[in-house]
């Protein structure tokens, strides 16, 4: 048993069975649908289609961050326990949570003068953010002290991708991420857009791709062309998809397809509930180790 607790928060898109395996805990954001408040909870309050369809239907979705309060109620009974901290945050790319939990760790040394707590920036979002913290809880267990880890994922995060793309673009339209116009004609010529998230841990549009068919393809191309070792390529492989699970196996089976030494079969998770608000229903992501993301 190591002498830290490893930590994160509910937007690593892990399913809860998983995170419980690999002993990560994890705290909840929140959002608003309609008139109702939700956490964040692995799906534990509402299921992924409902949620979905509720967006499709009108409701108006909205999120809001972890407070520092919540980071130091969640944090203070390891801390009483004795044990040391490592937390990664969502990207500050995407979201202002690592302030809160930056400030709730200052606070925090200052209660517990004799503990560490180090906060990341993990600069990933969803499942390619639980790849990060699934990587970090191997290492853990294999021994890592909380100081190598910490350098660890500070070193390594930014080999980490995140491939998206959408064949929904109502949510990107309501969003402001495409305008009426270019979501217009992006629905009448089947555009589904190719994004990933930068080396800011940004989410950034790269490519406009006419039909599903073809962006699966383009999806799994991106990646042979930046996994670690190539065709080679021997690490996890994860994906996550809002309410599109037919779309999110095609992905993988050409993933296990083109690269077979990958340790074990691609994990699918559902994307959550603060990610899926912004995206609605329609977007499938891909996660991977490989070479340094820079742009």
């Amino acid at each position: 048993m190591s002498d830290y607790v490893l930590t994160t928060s509910s937007t690593a898109d892990l399913s809860r069975e998983y995170l419980e395996k690999i002993r990560v805990p994890h705290i909840c954001f929140h959002y608003e649908l309609g008139s109702d408040k939700y956490p964040d909870d692995l799906w534990t309050s509402m299921d992924p289609h409902t949620f979905y369809q509720r967006m499709l239907d009108g409701e108006n979705s909205r999120t809001s961050q972890i407070n520092m309060t919540e980071y130091m109620d969640f944090w203070r009974p390891f801390l009483l326990d004795g044990q040391d901290i490592l937390h990664l945050t969502l990207s500050s790319g995407l979201s202002g949570t690592i302030n809160s939990a930056r400030a709730a760790a200052e606070e925090m040394r200052r209660e517990f003068p004799d503990r560490q707590i180090y906060v990341v920036d993990s600069l990933a979002a969803s499942s390619g953010y639980g790849l990060l913290i699934d990587k970090l809880a191997e290492l853990r267990d294999q021994g890592f002290s909380i100081r190598d880890l910490y350098r660890y994922a500070e070193d390594h995060k930014l080999f980490l991708h995140h491939w998206f793309f959408s064949t929904d673009l109502t949510f990107y339209i309501r969003g402001g991420r495409v305008s009426k116009t270019a979501g217009f004609f992006g629905r009448m010529l089947n555009i589904c857009p190719l994004l990933n998230v930068d080396y800011q841990g940004r989410l950034i549009p790269r490519d406009k791709i006419r039909t599903k068919k073809k962006v699966i393809r383009e999806i799994v191309s991106r990646m042979e062309e930046h996994a670690q070792d190539g065709a080679d390529y021997h690490e996890k492989c994860f994906i996550s998809h809002s309410d599109c699970l037919e779309d999110a196996k095609a992905v993988a089976a050409l993933v296990e397809q083109k690269f077979p030494k990958l340790r074990g079969k691609v994990e699918i998770f559902p994307i959550g509930s603060t990610i899926g608000a912004h995206t609605g229903p329609g977007t499938v992501a891909l996660f991977f180790w490989g070479d340094l993301r820079n742009n």
